[in-house]
């Protein structure tokens, strides 16, 4: 038998390990992949991507239907983990909110969950970093040097959650707001772009350089 090969991805596989459960795999003598897996997996990309992408109405349905998929199974976990997701794209977008979804699944999550919230809240300690997905651990601890541990994520939506992070915590710099802006940018990621634009715009406000308000202001026009 060969060795099991995963068959979907996704825009945020790497944002967090708890939806590794959803890793779709096959062989030839594995069974067949349950419906309900296959129906969050594909409702989750989708949902993810239409709110990066600014249509917060497509996010909305398809996040029922992933709520509805994994309330089949009768197991908070799973559904604490897909709330937990949800509120990474939002944390990516500067959209500082309770992650009411979890928090009312909470007490069915194990550690790794309960640390991400922590981390997606801006109150995660250094001995959270072990039970963070790899991409996150080298943010926190007293060594940690944001910038650089920002720079080394590879993958888009698990750079702008970490950017997020950091300017929830008021860790962010200005070379933070720049990578921001330009990973969504590439990415055409609507949400987190025009919030990351409206962060330098403050800082180009509060520093008096009138030309580059103006100028960022124009960036922001084009997307509405």
């Amino acid at each position: 038998m060969k060795k099991p090969i995963p068959v979907a991805r996704s825009v945020w596989r790497g944002v967090s390990v708890f939806m590794a459960a959803w890793a779709l795999t096959a062989c030839s003598s594995s069974p067949p992949v349950p419906e309900w897996q296959v129906n969050a997996k594909g409702s989750a990309d989708r949902a993810t991507e239409a709110w990066l992408r600014g249509d917060a109405r497509i996010e909305a349905v398809e996040f029922a239907r992933v709520r509805s998929a994994l309330a089949s199974t009768g197991q908070p976990a799973l559904l604490a983990r897909a709330e937990l997701l949800r509120c990474a794209t939002r944390v990516a977008s500067l959209v500082f909110e309770p992650c009411a979804g979890f928090e009312a699944l909470a007490q069915d999550a194990a550690a790794a969950e309960q640390a991400y919230a922590r981390y997606l809240a801006g109150t995660a300690t250094a001995a959270d970093a072990a039970l963070l997905p790899e991409a996150h651990r080298a943010m926190l601890g007293p060594d940690a040097v944001p910038d650089a541990a920002l720079n080394a994520i590879q993958d888009p939506l698990s750079q702008l959650v970490a950017a997020g992070v950091l300017q929830r915590s008021g860790r962010a710099s200005a070379a933070v707001a720049e990578r921001a802006v330009v990973t969504a940018s590439a990415r055409g990621w609507r949400t987190p772009l025009r919030a990351w634009l409206l962060v330098q715009q403050q800082r180009a406000q509060t520093a008096g350089a009138t030309g580059e308000v103006a100028r960022l202001q124009r960036r922001i026009d084009l997307l509405r």
